[in-house]
C-alpha cells in the first residue's frame, strides 16, 4: 500500500501534508501535487493534514488512475518540502467535483 494524491488536491493544494512527510515524497504542479508511490513508505501521517482529504490509499476502489497521475507527474515535476502558499481562492474549489477534466495542468510548479 502507498498513499496517493487525488483530484480533491487540485485548484486547492493547501500544502499542510508536506511537512509532516518524513521522506519528503511530494512533487508539486501548477496547480495540485502528487506522492512518488515508489517513495512513501505508507506511513499515513500526510492524509489527516489535508483539508481537503485529497490524499487516499492507493488500496480504495477506483485508485488505479491516480497511482497512474502520482507516478507520471512525480517523475517530471519538482520535489517540494517546504509548505508554500495555498492559492488565494483555494477554499472556492475544495468541495468540487469533476476537477481532473475541468483545471488539471500538466504544467509543474516551482519546487523548494
Amino acid at each position: 500500500m502507498t498513499y496517493i494524491v487525488t483530484e480533491d488536491c487540485i485548484k486547492c493544494k493547501y500544502m499542510d501534508c508536506i511537512e509532516v512527510c518524513p521522506v519528503d515524497c511530494f512533487y508539486e504542479g501548477v496547480n495540485m501535487l502528487v506522492i512518488n508511490p515508489s517513495e512513501c513508505i505508507d506511513c499515513g501521517v500526510c492524509e489527516p493534514e489535508c483539508p481537503a482529504e485529497a490524499i487516499l490509499p492507493d488500496t480504495e476502489s477506483g485508485m488505479e488512475k491516480w497511482v497512474e497521475l502520482n507516478t507520471k507527474y512525480s517523475e517530471v515535476w519538482p520535489n517540494i518540502t517546504i509548505k508554500g502558499d495555498s492559492p488565494d481562492d483555494a477554499d472556492d474549489y475544495k468541495d468540487q467535483k469533476g476537477k481532473l477534466d475541468k483545471y488539471f495542468s500538466k504544467e509543474p510548479g516551482t519546487g523548494s
